[in-house]
């Protein structure tokens, strides 16, 4: 079984749950709060780990009770921690998330020891990584030179090379040139083409521009709830979105691109593996927490024979079971 390595960013959530956001010198009072384990590297590695995929999660912490604790969560999640790097004179990434009666989100981040993975650090954690991991996973949440360094190894052992280009501001050209696929959703392609994405069309436009200005040949528009345009040197393929009753978006995006980096590490092509990443990004936003929320393979399977659901996995266990 392939693997995949994720590096990216690493924080604690503290997420208050509101009925409304206050104005501007406004206090109001929330729902509840939570302290969850979060960051969107951490959140990609718990997805691919909790789908039962072999993962290398490449980041850093502080020496503190928040980067405890969110390696005690990342080890009961079966996610290899062992590249992870401590920073003692830096705290753990933290970010402060309300999330409304709508399940919408507004996020601050504070970076912490984020910021403090270096290109050195991306080099010693790449020598030490065998050809079982077949699928880079990066973002932009940690410093350009470290995702540009980790796109560069993994092109030399001639890994698949996803980029969740979050932030999109962080994003440069030198990235796009060595992703294999990018999967922007509507506001970050809106930040990098200036195209507004609100429908298929105006999606396909923003595949046609990501070709074109930046040879990226293969790309994911994810349009939330409206499904995601799937494409292709060319052509497209529209993923329908799946309707379920949102709790909690917080990862959504995140969770869907682990699971399209668990299914193109076993092989399936990047339609069909948006079509499976699509099914766990809808599962997710059903429970709270980035990556409490994130199901297991288990209960995606359940979720589809239910909903009698076709993906990938269910059509490889039905044609065992009739060869």
């Amino acid at each position: 079984m392939k693997g995949v390595v994720v590096v990216g960013s690493i924080n604690m959530d503290i997420v208050a749950v509101t009925n409304q956001y206050p104005a501007h010198g406004e206090t109001i009072f929330g729902e509840n709060m939570k302290l969850l384990s979060g960051g969107k590297g951490a959140n990609q590695a718990t997805t691919c780990a909790k789908l039962g995929k072999p993962v290398k999660l490449i980041g850093a912490v502080g020496d503190d009770a928040f980067g405890h604790e969110i390696e005690r969560s990342l080890l009961q999640n079966n996610v290899n921690i062992s590249s992870l790097k401590h920073v003692a004179e830096h705290p753990t990434g933290c970010a402060v998330i309300t999330v409304d009666a709508t399940a919408e989100n507004t996020m601050l981040v504070i970076k912490g020891a984020n910021e403090h993975l270096t290109r050195s650090d991306i080099d010693i954690c790449f020598s030490t990584i065998s050809d079982d991991y077949a699928v880079l996973l990066v973002q932009m949440e940690i410093p350009n030179e470290a995702v540009l360094q980790a796109m560069k190894r993994a092109k030399e052992k001639n890994m698949f090379i996803i980029l969740d280009p979050a932030p999109a501001e962080g994003v440069t050209t030198e990235a796009l040139t060595y992703a294999n696929l990018i999967t922007p959703n509507w506001q970050e392609t809106k930040v990098l083409t200036g195209i507004d994405v609100n429908s298929k069309e105006s999606a396909c436009k923003a595949g046609v521009f990501f070709e074109n200005h930046f040879g990226v040949e293969n790309s994911i528009i994810k349009l939330g709830h409206k499904g995601a345009l799937v494409y292709q040197n060319g052509e497209t393929n529209f993923i329908e979105p799946i309707a379920v009753k949102a709790v909690d978006t917080v990862g959504a995006g995140d969770s869907f691109a682990g699971a399209l980096a668990c299914a193109i590490a076993d092989g399936e092509t990047i339609e069909s593996a948006a079509e499976f990443a699509s099914i766990v990004a809808a599962m997710k936003v059903t429970k709270m927490g980035a990556q409490d929320g994130v199901p297991r393979l288990a209960e995606v399977e359940h979720f589809c024979e239910t909903n009698n659901i076709n993906y990938y996995g269910k059509k490889q266990k039905l044609n065992q079971i009739y060869d």
